[in-house]
């Protein structure tokens, strides 16, 4: 499913398992199951700003910890 770990990350925060500023390990911790790699890479890749060139989702608040950006995207 397309942008399945960006749709898990906005459902948890919309339920309120997640809040915000998170770490990785608050989004492992309520997002299980997503793949070995995928919770540092995944926030890393998609912050804004970062080098790739990648779709801008989260913002880095401080070293470790993240929130995402507003409007949500892809229909979330």
């Amino acid at each position: 499913m397309k942008h399945k770990v960006y749709k898990a990350i906005i459902n948890a925060i919309k339920t309120g398992k997640l809040t915000e500023p998170f770490t990785k390990q608050d989004f492992e911790t309520c997002c299980p199951g997503l793949g070995d790699g995928t919770y540092n890479a995944f926030l890393h890749k998609h912050a804004k700003g970062n080098p790739g060139g990648n779709s801008e989702l989260l913002e880095r608040i401080r070293p470790g910890q993240f929130r995402c950006l507003r409007p949500f995207k892809y229909g979330c």
